[in-house]
């Protein structure tokens, strides 16, 4: 069994619970459920964006511990005050450290800017949940789910005014798994069967992307080079957490890599 099949066997019994814990209903009463959500694919495509979607994660199962001396709040609005044009929070606590509280914080401080739950959906109740606690996009991991699937989840979460992140890995799931539905679709550079990281399979599926689907690169990237190679084959979404997150202040490596990017931006001219 893969790191994936263990991690959605969980899942699946944690969503369990939490429908047994707290209905629907109740979810619908949470103050954030009734905010206007943001559009992180309008952010992307500014033309003042910095493309950067900046991610709170702890830990993985790859590398562990990553960090957990620092607080959501602090990083989150700091990434917001560097630049990001969006956030990406983990709520998945087994293998990630990450909470619900912690995209309710992020949320909290950030009231302006996109914020994705980044976690492992396989029902509609995590979509309801999304809501509650103030995401503005959810993910979609073609690895776990079926075409059926993401088609209909991916439907309900624009009934829900959400907006929604295709995640792939290869041309097989990019193709079986596109919807209309889908408003972003993001190459995962890390297999999340082996978690070996390359961002060869972004600049291999770009020309492989419908035009009308904003195009975002994730994981394996923290050099300002790499992002502009990305950029010039059609991306606009570079979601980035590791690099910045293994660092005592991750803010401020946003803010390096967002500096770097402006000078080289300026000499490309």
């Amino acid at each position: 069994m893969t790191i994936l099949d263990k991690i959605i066997v969980n899942k699946r019994r944690e969503v369990a619970q939490s429908k047994a814990n707290i209905t629907v209903r109740d979810l619908e009463r949470f103050p954030a459920f009734g905010r206007e959500t943001l559009s992180l694919r309008q952010r992307l495509l500014a033309d003042d964006s910095t493309g950067i979607i900046a991610e709170f994660k702890r830990k993985s199962p790859s590398k562990g511990i990553i960090n957990d001396k620092v607080r959501v709040t602090d990083v989150t609005r700091g990434y917001a005050e560097a630049g990001a044009a969006g956030l990406s929070v983990l709520t998945d606590e087994d293998f990630f450290f990450g909470t619900s509280d912690d995209l309710r914080q992020a949320r909290s401080v950030n009231p302006t800017t996109p914020i994705l739950r980044k976690e492992f959906i396989v029902d509609e109740y995590q979509l309801w949940e999304a809501k509650a606690w103030g995401a503005d996009v959810v993910l979609l991991i073609a690895a776990c789910l079926a075409p059926d699937e993401v088609a209909r989840l991916a439907h309900r979460a624009h009934d829900l005014s959400l907006e929604v992140l295709l995640e792939v890995h290869d041309e097989e799931e990019l193709i079986r798994s596109l919807t209309p539905y889908v408003d972003l679709v993001g190459v995962n550079n890390r297999n999340l069967k082996t978690f070996t990281v390359g961002v060869d399979v972004s600049l291999e599926l770009a020309g492989q992307i419908p035009a009308e689907f904003v195009k975002v690169s994730e994981s394996g990237l923290g050099e300002a080079t790499t992002i502009q190679r990305l950029h010039g084959v059609g991306y606009r979404g570079f979601l980035i957490g590791e690099s910045f997150m293994k660092t005592p202040r991750p803010a401020e490596a946003l803010a390096q890599l967002v500096e770097a990017l402006r000078i080289g931006n300026v000499q490309e001219a």
